[in-house]
């Protein structure tokens, strides 16, 4: 069974487990244990020796959004952020000071990026990780290294919602912190607003 990070909850938990799937030629996405999703994200940084990016999408605050009848809302919307020209040491720390509150809050989606090889990283929501690159074989055995084999057909936390079974995303709070204090917090690192996407 899954572990799942703090910040969610699924009715059907036992109907989970960590694997990993192809998903086409530039991605693969995996399941993993709340536990390891830390060491998968170390893993990927120092495999890269070049400038990266560090990405935060973040829920827009409801005063922000536009409902069409009283606390009904036909469309979300969420902030992207970045951090570019980390070197690989800056986000090992990134991740050592905020690896905690970013991998458990059930609110937000993180990653990394490469700006010379564009291969990327991204934790969604349920303990989804998913790896983007030209050259995906590069990746073999990248998931194998933390114990998370390979399989034909993933069944991921979406796979098991519906009206009667959704899932739960919460905020977490972390040493009096909620990600909605990130973007302050990461001023001095040279975050920045790019978009606000349709969620």
């Amino acid at each position: 069974m899954l572990n799942l990070v703090k910040g969610h909850k699924i009715s059907n938990p036992e109907k989970l487990n960590e694997g990993y799937e192809i998903c086409n030629d530039v991605s693969m996405m995996a399941n993993v244990n709340a536990e390891k999703i830390l060491d998968v994200f170390q893993h990927f940084i120092v495999l890269h020796d070049e400038p990266m990016f560090f990405i935060l999408e973040l829920p827009v605050n409801l005063d922000r959004e536009s409902p069409i009848a009283p606390g009904i809302l036909e469309e979300t919307h969420k902030d992207v952020y970045y951090i570019d020209g980390c070197s690989r040491e800056a986000c090992l720390a990134l991740m050592e000071r905020y690896g905690d509150l970013l991998i458990n809050d059930g609110l937000v989606s993180f990653g990394f990026g490469c700006h010379e090889s564009n291969d990327e990283i991204m934790q969604d929501k349920y303990n989804v990780i998913t790896i983007y690159s030209q050259k995906l074989s590069s990746y073999a055995g990248f998931f194998e290294a933390h114990e998370i084999n390979q399989v034909d057909d993933l069944v991921t936390a979406w796979d098991t919602f519906s009206e009667e079974t959704p899932g739960i995303s919460e905020r977490f709070e972390w040493n009096n912190k909620t990600i909605l204090d990130l973007p302050n917090e990461l001023k001095e690192w040279g975050i920045y607003l790019a978009e606000t996407r349709i969620e």
